[in-house]
């Protein structure tokens, strides 16, 4: 019965020299795997074809194009002559606004009040001078008539013998030492008088008016805040109580190229069109070239009037503008042109000779193309390119003739 108990328990024994081999074994084909798994998806995600994501045109018509009547495109912004963010002339508190954004204000009208609790104080206490001050002056007039039917009275009995010429001499002096007093007291009232209006201006300035008619495009303050015309306070201190613009001063402010601008005149028409109405065409004109350029940008400053006046024109609105030739009123398409347009950005070369990418499903074709003349932003393509075949703008250098493309979402 032992021995049987001793075989079983020798059955039950681990071997410890068995079980690290078998774990080994395990760790080993374990780390394959991963080996494996790592390096599929390297292939996957590195070793595919990485596609570029490009942005495209369409190729048009010359005949068919927009602009092609102008000289010369450009880009800019409307912008406002009279445009001012009315403060008040003193520093104050907020007690009333009575404006809001989008509402149109006449010249004059009230926009906002200030606490005018001393400049009123002030206004009574320079009234009540003036009052004492006329009061005053009042008197030593009264003592003067006095004094004068004195002195003459004095006269006429030192005439007669009756009295000392001391007694003339006295009633002399106090005649005159009146009329200066009377001279003294007249000063005081007018001086007064400029306090009462001094104090009625600091009383005028507690109200904000509009210093021309136009609409409140901003407002900037609320009943309670502190208003100055300085900044003051550490930027706790309202500096403005909102921003007037007059629409009927809008005007168009364009940058040119000082390549192109002396294909630009004072007066000569264009026709604007406005990024957030690309079917509308606005007619203007060049009122002034600007007379300085721009060093870091190498542009001119182009200033354009407006034709017609909309609700829908507001400032800083983008703006493209097509200058057009001295005798033409609208940019209408030339009536023969030969090739396409394309944008200058997705040509490669200069002169005669360039190259375009065509898309080709979700791949690129590498074209060569004739060049013919730069109308604006686009290009003119006489020959390798037809009317509808869409081209790669801004091609990236590493492109090549029958690459893969991914098409960016707005192209």
């Amino acid at each position: 019965m032992s021995v049987e108990r001793s075989e079983l328990l020798k059955q039950l024994r681990i071997d410890r020299d068995e079980a690290p081999a078998r774990s080994r074994g395990r760790l080993l084909t374990v780390a394959i795997v991963v080996l494996l798994l790592v390096g599929a998806g390297l292939w996957f995600f590195v070793g595919r074809e990485v596609k570029p994501t490009v942005r495209t045109a369409v190729a048009r018509a010359a005949s068919q194009a927009p602009g092609t009547g102008s000289v010369l495109d450009a880009s800019g912004y409307v912008t406002a002559r009279r445009q001012a963010t009315v403060s008040a002339k003193i520093t104050g508190k907020v007690t009333e606004v009575t404006i809001e954004e989008g509402m149109r204000v006449k010249e004059g009208e009230i926009l906002a009040r200030l606490d005018d609790t001393e400049a009123k104080a002030a206004l009574s206490l320079a009234r009540a001078q003036l009052s004492a001050a006329r009061s005053q002056m009042a008197e030593i007039r009264a003592q003067l008539d006095q004094a004068e039917r004195d002195f003459t009275r004095q006269q006429e009995l030192l005439r007669r013998q009756l009295v000392s010429e001391q007694s003339m001499d006295a009633a002399q002096a106090q005649r005159d030492t009146l009329r200066a007093k009377l001279a003294s007291a007249e000063e005081q009232v007018r001086v007064a008088q400029e306090s009462v209006s001094v104090a009625s201006v600091q009383l005028d300035n507690t109200v904000i008016r509009a210093p021309f008619a136009g609409i409140v495009v901003a407002k900037s303050a609320q009943p309670g805040e502190m208003i100055s015309p300085i900044s003051a306070g550490g930027g706790f201190t309202r500096t403005g109580i909102g921003t007037i613009v007059d629409m009927d001063s809008l005007e168009i402010q364009v940058d040119v190229n000082e390549s192109f601008i002396n294909r630009v005149t004072s007066g000569q028409p264009v026709e604007a069109t406005l990024n957030a109405y690309p079917d509308w065409k606005i007619p203007g004109s060049v009122i002034a070239i600007i007379p300085t350029a721009d060093r870091s940008k190498a542009t001119v400053k182009v200033r354009i009037a407006l034709g017609t006046r909309d609700s829908r024109i507001v400032p800083d609105m983008g703006v493209r503008v097509a200058f057009l030739d001295a005798g033409t009123k609208s940019a209408k398409p030339a009536p023969v042109e030969p090739g396409v347009l394309v944008p200058a950005e997705a040509v490669r070369g200069d002169g005669a000779a360039g190259v375009v990418f065509v898309v080709a499903g979700e791949k690129v074709e590498r074209r060569n193309v004739t060049l013919g003349r730069t109308v604006g932003a686009n290009r003119q393509v006489l020959s390798g390119l037809r009317d509808g075949e869409r081209v790669v703008l801004a091609p990236p250098e590493s492109l090549k003739d029958g690459d893969a493309i991914r098409l960016a979402e707005k192209s």
